[in-house]
């Protein structure tokens, strides 16, 4: 069987992401605040991109094809998978600024300093995990779908032989360590609606490769765990 990639990135678009996501990112942190001294978010940002930037340059080694793969959604996305992702957009979206605008202006919350750190700690993590599973999963696309033009196989190495679905793990990480790196409880709140959105869409992931992709049902029963090993 042969085996078809995803087309490379355009130039265009990787020019557009190279500037639009740092701006993205400056405009969401400092928009809510007003003002560009606001220490404490220029530490985030500065996080972020070393942290990112160290785990794409890890990939960029031993999965290179990731970046064609997660450029864009690829034809065949589940339809159920875009309504999800839909609805968990906006959550995920809210969160850094509502984070910032508590944490930078309106100073609902009093977060103590060991709580912000143990953000950045849950963060880091949540990012490596991400990047270790991406590191030995080729099939790490953004959308839900059967990849038979890419000979899509069942991985079980790495954290795939811990938790079926490490990704949305480091998922749930990153959206709880981005509200307390900050210093807001409040932005717990679209954390928890994007985790609770994720939940679902981990489920009917599970039903479908269960269903549909050959040799995912025996690995369901070696790794029988989706997300919390002991628990579910």
């Amino acid at each position: 069987m042969s085996v078809t990639e995803p087309p490379p990135m355009s130039r265009a678009a990787a020019i557009g992401y190279a500037i639009g996501l740092p701006a993205a990112l400056v405009a969401l942190v400092f928009g809510p605040v007003g003002r560009l001294d606001w220490l404490p978010g220029w530490r985030f940002i500065v996080f972020l991109v070393v942290v990112y930037g160290i785990a794409a340059w890890v990939l960029a080694r031993v999965n290179p094809v990731i970046f064609r793969a997660r450029s864009r959604f690829q034809p065949g996305t589940e339809r159920w998978d875009l309504i999800l992702l839909g609805l968990m957009l906006p959550a995920m979206l809210l969160e850094i600024p509502l984070a910032t605008l508590d944490a930078g202006r309106m100073m609902w919350s009093t977060v103590p300093p060991a709580i912000v750190l143990s953000g950045y700690v849950l963060l880091g993590a949540g990012i490596a995990l991400g990047a270790w599973a991406q590191a030995v999963n080729r099939f790490f696309e953004p959308g839900v779908r059967l990849q038979r033009e890419r000979g899509q196989q069942v991985i079980s190495t790495g954290p795939y032989a811990i938790v079926r679905h490490p990704g949305y793990v480091s998922a749930f990480m990153v959206f709880a360590g981005l509200a307390l790196a900050l210093g807001s409880y409040w932005a717990l709140v679209p954390a928890a609606v994007a985790s609770a959105i994720l939940v679902v869409r981990t489920a009917w992931e599970d039903a479908l490769l269960r269903a549909r992709l050959d040799g995912y049902a025996a690995y369901a029963g070696r790794v029988r765990y989706r997300l919390l090993p002991g628990v579910w």
